[in-house]
């Protein structure tokens, strides 16, 4: 009997301590989410209810002494006074985010349940007429005062009409999914303020520590942290803008590297730890180490076994080929800075192959930003060597054999794209060029340098080509990413029954707005941000259609002029006045499509403070824009 006890004691000791993990992982998971939303908000504040309220049980098992374990006894009524003011909370969040806020007299009440808290937390840290501590020969025991009653009074129907509230959230959901996930939470919802009730204050002192009691304690443990994983899935798509299979991926992800890593360790340290009883002293010392392998050990599998739960899990209903192009475009996308590494390996190796200390690569067709690798100290840039340079190598026969162009000390060979024109008939086109420092008293190379020059010059053709290549993918995503508005939060608008609170009309958000406007002036001549833009939806450019042939792009550049004009201070245009700044920034680098440094160096000013001074103005127009689309909105609705 007393193997089982000691066996009931540990298991206890493992649940409880296991409880602690997953709910401050949780809690911490929610912080670091997203804390603006009312659910998320709300969750936290339970889950630090049940963390408080079972921290002070693991440090029981520290053995403390007397005035500790009383202060620890009392510390737990941070969370038990609190759970069924939390929970209520919770509930109105939950009938908020389906489309009933609370005309007052929920929030009156959330207000009041959290007053009634701090009073039953005030009684029970400082009094013994709520809870008093006996001392006896099985140890310490927290007894029932003579206030305890109205804490049971005030618990129970104030869980009961959370329940009520979850359900009648429940039924106003529409999809399978968000019924689902509601049934989780009406299940779930009361087990956390349920587990932490304490019971022993209702039972005869040292009745805590039966063998029928320990088992009753280890079964409510249990089901409390099946509860918190219940409640961490419904609950991690409130307030979420990304898609919900990205929900379930980081959630699966933070469920395995954190609850079960710390569980593992956990499990590891109480279930080895007699096995030092029985061996040496060694496997005592060998303890930490076993600790650390058995991490190590299980971070190894998870990363080994993610790829294959994403898939079997979450991703199953999904197109496995559109999946893995997704992932090969993340894997091949390379930045500036992964470019400009491969042209720097590129042309050391050339100067190293053929003893020069001065090479220099430029891609002559502008991309995105001007590009210009050097390895050595090039005495000049792209803007004084491009125009000379270019009209020397357009005497090329733009065939792929090597053809050196002596100039200012330097061989300039050409590079030709293989991507942008495939015709046979036509020449290859000039992408770039490659300068390699002339050696002095050398009339050419030989065979051998000609053939390994040959195979650094196409390398460094086909880098050019993907940068290119790269710049029209990251340019169609940033006219089209803005573009696709329909986000987790804006899902929930048609997941729910209509609310009291109907939307006004259907102008995006501010923020949204800003995104759009930036992706559309970016393509003010033309692109996908600008004629896939959702901004066509609006009435002001609706209302333009007629004015411009009825073409959507024509409309909302005329829109975009309108907001860019109404920036313009009166009087003659000056570049140095700082009243004209704005906008100048929106005329030179959107409407005339200046490049950024010649747009600085005009405006007197540096490429930081402009690119700052930009988002300002982009700001200002879409302030212009709302303002027009509200008035014509207000007119119409007349």
């Amino acid at each position: 009997m007393t193997d089982f006890r000691d066996f009931l004691d540990l298991l206890n000791e493992t649940l409880t301590t296991a409880i602690v993990v997953v709910a401050s992982s949780m809690l911490l998971y929610n912080l670091s989410r997203n804390l603006r939303n009312r659910v998320a908000r709300a969750s936290g504040f339970v889950l630090f209810c049940v963390t408080t309220a079972y921290i002070s049980d693991v440090l029981f098992l520290l053995g403390p002494e007397q005035g500790v374990h009383v202060a620890l006894l009392r510390f737990q009524w941070v969370g038990l006074a609190f759970i069924p003011a939390a929970t209520f909370h919770l509930s109105d969040a939950l009938l908020d985010t389906t489309g009933l806020p609370s005309r007052g007299r929920r929030r009156r009440v959330t207000r009041i349940l959290y007053t009634i808290a701090f009073a039953f937390l005030i009684q029970a840290a400082f009094s013994d007429r709520l809870i008093w501590t006996e001392i006896h020969s099985g140890g310490i025991s927290m007894r029932a005062g003579s206030t305890f009653w109205l804490y049971m009074a005030y618990f129970v129907p104030t869980n009961a009409v959370a329940f009520i509230n979850v359900h009648r959230a429940r039924q106003r959901c529409l999809t399978r999914s968000t019924k689902r996930r509601m049934v989780y939470l009406e299940i779930a919802m009361l087990m956390p303020g349920v587990g932490i009730f304490p019971y022993s204050v209702l039972m005869q002192p040292g009745d805590e520590l039966s063998i029928g009691a320990l088992m009753l304690v280890n079964v409510a443990n249990f089901t409390v942290v099946l509860t918190l994983l219940f409640l961490s899935y419904p609950l991690s798509f409130f307030g979420s803008e990304i898609p919900d299979r990205v929900v379930k991926s980081d959630l699966l992800r933070m469920m395995l590297l954190g609850p079960a890593t710390g569980l593992l360790a956990l499990v590891v340290i109480l279930y080895t730890g007699p096995m030092t009883e029985w061996f040496s002293p060694l496997a005592e010392t060998l303890m930490p180490f076993v600790v650390v392998a058995a991490i190590l050990i299980w971070q190894w599998s998870v990363d080994i076994a993610l790829p294959w739960l994403d898939r079997k899990l979450i991703y199953r209903d999904e197109d496995d080929a559109q999946l893995a192009k997704l992932d090969r475009l993340g894997e091949r996308l390379l930045t500036h800075t992964d470019m400009r590494q491969l042209m720097d390996a590129v042309l050391t190796t050339t100067c190293d192959y053929l003893q020069v200390n001065r090479a220099f690569i430029a891609l002559l067709i502008e991309p995105t930003t001007n590009f210009m690798e050097a390895v050595g100290d090039v005495p000049f840039t792209l803007e004084t060597l491009a125009d000379e340079a270019l009209s020397l190598l357009e005497q090329s026969p733009r065939q792929l054999a090597l053809v050196l162009h002596p100039w200012e000390g330097y061989w300039l060979i050409a590079l030709y794209s293989r991507r942008i024109n495939i015709d046979p008939d036509h020449p290859l086109p000039i992408i770039g060029m490659m300068g390699i420092e002339a050696r002095s008293g050398d009339n050419g190379l030989t065979d051998d340098e000609t053939g390994m020059l040959s195979v650094f010059v196409k390398r460094a053709a086909r880098i050019l080509d993907d940068m290119l290549l790269q710049n029209e993918v990251y340019a169609a995503l940033e006219g089209l990413l803005p573009q696709i508005a329909m986000t987790r939060r804006q899902a929930a608008e048609v997941e729910y029954r209509a609310g009291r609170t109907p939307m006004m009309n259907g102008l995006p958000k501010r923020e949204q707005l800003v995104v759009q406007v930036h992706a559309a002036l970016r393509h003010y001549w033309g692109g996908p941000g600008l004629s896939r833009s959702r901004l066509i939806e609006l009435n002001i450019v609706q209302d333009a259609l007629p004015e411009n042939e009825s073409n959507p792009a024509r409309a909302l550049r005329a829109v975009l002029l309108i907001a860019i004009e109404s920036q313009r201070p009166e009087g003659e245009p000056d570049l140095k006045d700082q009243a004209w700044l704005l906008y100048n920034i929106l005329k030179l680098r959107f409407v005339d499509k200046r490049k950024a440094r010649e747009t600085a160096t005009r405006l007197y000013m540096s490429e930081a403070n402009l690119y700052r001074k930009q988002n300002i103005a982009i700001e200002a127009v879409v302030d212009a824009i709302m303002e027009m689309e509200q008035n014509i909105y207000s007119v119409k609705n007349l």
